[in-house]
């Protein structure tokens, strides 16, 4: 009976793209939502969805907007993308203006961001096309080359467009981090608009799952003293938590 719920679940994410738990509730009334939320749990497991704040998500929908790698990338370390996703997303106010990238902790930020007046900027395809079924937030997508490991975009004559635009705020995923290196990314390109968003907004938050310390990418784009906030999960060291800290950088 269970297996056949699972199997049926899994279906109906495939059919419809994305479900609430009020919605499953409706399909399976005498199931409970601890049992629902478990069975999603078991589908996540097994790689056939991602889970998101008051539902879940077929993979099969994330793969009509991606490319396989990224489609990859948004099913590993989920349980931590969402909490750090979920901690940003209590930090953006209202009416305010702010740069997101693409990457995957991104894509979860996206997911969180309450339905409320904010005008948000993002080289991402898929926070883009996320963001812009909420109705109250306006949506700006920087365009330029497409990324396909990420699906995000970056252009040389990004900055241009980037001295015409104003935000206050810019929250940025990063791929890799050492204390050394700082934080890096695969693309020089990507490298360099990361950069630009930095320098443009007021303040500068980074979103940093505990699965990428340790690992140097090739491009640098900013270094510890350039961020103001660490958005992280229960799993950073504490020697680096005590380093963060000693440079006045609040750590969440």
């Amino acid at each position: 009976m269970k297996r056949e719920r699972i199997e049926e679940i899994a279906e109906l994410l495939d059919k419809r793209g994305k479900l609430t738990l009020e919605q499953l509730d409706e399909f399976f009334p005498n199931v409970s939502q601890m049992t629902l939320r478990r069975d999603l749990f078991q589908l996540e497991q097994q790689g056939r969805i991602i889970r998101v704040r008051g539902g879940a998500m077929s993979v099969k929908e994330v793969q009509k907007v991606s490319g396989e790698p990224y489609t990859k990338k948004t099913t590993i370390h989920t349980d931590e993308k969402i909490k750090i996703a979920q901690k940003a997303a209590n930090l953006i106010d209202e009416n305010c203006s702010l740069f997101i990238d693409g990457g995957t902790t991104a894509m979860y930020l996206a997911k969180e961001i309450p339905d409320v007046r904010i005008h948000v900027f993002t080289n991402g395809l898929a926070v883009a096309i996320e963001l812009s079924q909420k109705k109250n937030l306006n949506v700006t997508m920087i365009g330029g080359q497409v990324m396909k490991d990420n699906l995000s975009t970056a252009s040389p004559v990004a900055r241009s467009y980037f001295d015409n635009t104003n935000f206050e705020l810019a929250i940025i995923s990063t791929s890799a981090f050492t204390p050394e290196n700082g934080f890096s990314c695969s693309s020089q390109i990507e490298a360099d608009l990361l950069k630009m968003a930095r320098a443009k907004a007021k303040s500068m938050y980074m979103m940093l799952d505990s699965s990428k310390i340790g690992k140097v990418m090739p491009y640098t784009f900013a270094r510890i003293e350039d961020i103001d906030v660490l958005i992280t999960d229960d799993n950073l060291p504490t020697d680096l938590k005590n380093l963060f800290t000693q440079k006045n950088i609040v750590v969440i």
